[in-house]
């Protein structure tokens, strides 16, 4: 377990935010695109779409922080998206729609974030 931590205290120490929301988005999309491959794994894609719906509540959460530095128009736009994705999550659970808007809105905002 050491080896780990102290690998994980250096990830901390050189790896600014952007580069670790950029980090977590692709580990969350990625998720969402294998569940979407695998359409009969139910759990699979369930599990998926909740992490990324709680990945989403957290940003909103930072942003909506007053320390933010975003510009407010910026800030309202990921508000807004974060508001999007937890309607989508729902519909996407009642199978009113799939996964793949959801897909395209991560890669969108993690090429925004390169």
């Amino acid at each position: 377990m050491y080896g780990y931590n102290a690998y994980q205290k250096v990830t901390h120490v050189t790896q600014t935010p952007r580069t670790a929301e950029h980090r977590l988005l692709g580990n969350v999309t990625a998720a969402l695109m294998a569940a979407d491959r695998t359409p009969d794994d139910k759990k699979k894609l369930i599990d998926a779409l909740l992490w990324n719906k709680k990945v989403w509540d957290n940003f909103v959460i930072e942003v909506r922080d007053n320390d933010n530095q975003l510009p407010d128009q910026l800030r309202d736009s990921l508000i807004g998206i974060g508001i999007w994705v937890t309607q989508e999550t729902y519909r996407v659970m009642d199978s009113v729609s799939d996964v793949k808007s959801l897909i395209e809105v991560n890669t969108i905002i993690m090429e925004g974030l390169r």
